[in-house]
């Protein structure tokens, strides 16, 4: 015989279980990675106290164990295991969107070339709109720096081409005139 309290709490998990299915749907629907950080943060808490839960129904089956006859005993322990494992699948499913979230990172401090896409990631989502204002304030910046550099190596690449193409006419002149020389003598 199953005892009320031992009904309950299964009773408690079914509603959580449900609601982390409800909640997983919720989550593919949902595009801003903001909200589906949340959203997972609310599933991972459920989760918790799903966590929470079954060690209770776990102690109440141990509780009662003396009470009940082997066979009831056989399927609360497997009652349990099933519970176990459709936590478990939660659990990895959980794990699943997390990974879907970090690989949505955005890369603020990289340049390019520079270190290793892993380093110096930060959420967009977790900075303030100020963070954000000043580190894309400052990326203009050192865009524009990179570009004013770009400039001057085109600028100093053309003066000496144009200085290559005037000794070269120089040494043709001469070359001419040695021609000349030679062809009158």
């Amino acid at each position: 015989m199953v005892s009320e309290e031992l009904a309950e709490i299964e009773g408690q998990i079914s509603d959580i279980f449900r609601a982390l299915s409800n909640g997983f749907q919720k989550l593919e629907k949902i595009k801003d990675s903001s909200r589906q950080s949340r959203q997972l943060e609310e599933l991972t808490e459920k989760m918790r106290d799903c966590k929470r839960l079954i060690k209770d129904f776990d102690r109440e089956v141990k509780d009662s164990d003396y009470k009940n006859d082997p066979d009831t005993n056989k399927m609360l322990n497997e009652k349990k295991q099933s519970m176990i494992k459709e936590l478990n699948s939660y659990v990895a499913l959980k794990k699943q969107y997390a990974s879907n979230l970090e690989n949505k990172r955005v890369d603020l401090f990289e340049g390019p070339g520079e270190g290793f896409p892993e380093e110096n990631v930060l959420l967009a989502s977790n900075m303030t709109n100020q963070q954000l204002f000043d580190h894309g304030n400052r990326m203009m910046d050192d865009t524009d720096q990179a570009i004013d550099r770009a400039k001057k190596v085109v600028h100093d690449t053309i003066d000496v081409g144009t200085e290559t193409a005037a000794a070269l006419k120089a040494q043709v002149c001469v070359l001419n005139k040695m021609f000349r020389i030679q062809v009158i003598s």
